[in-house]
C-alpha cells in the first residue's frame, strides 16, 4: 500500500482537480451558463470529489480497507 505525505500525492486527487478545472470550464458555455442551479450543482459535486479525497486522507486508522 502507497504511502502519501499529502492528499495533493494521491493520483486519484489530482485527476479529481483536473475533473473539477473542466468542469468549471465547460459550464462557461453560454447555454449553460445561465441555468444557475445546475451550474451550481455541477460545480458543487465535481468539488465534492477532491473534499472526500482529502476527508478521507485526514482520517486515521484503516477500518475502511478492512473487509
Amino acid at each position: 500500500m502507497p504511502t502519501w505525505k499529502s492528499f495533493e500525492e494521491i493520483e486519484a486527487w489530482q485527476l479529481a482537480r483536473k475533473l473539477c478545472q473542466d468542469v468549471f470550464s465547460i459550464m462557461q458555455y453560454e447555454g449553460i451558463n445561465k441555468d444557475y442551479a445546475i451550474k451550481d450543482q455541477v460545480n458543487r459535486s465535481s468539488g465534492s470529489i477532491m473534499d472526500n479525497i482529502a476527508e478521507g486522507f485526514g482520517r486515521t486508522g484503516t477500518k475502511e480497507f478492512t473487509p
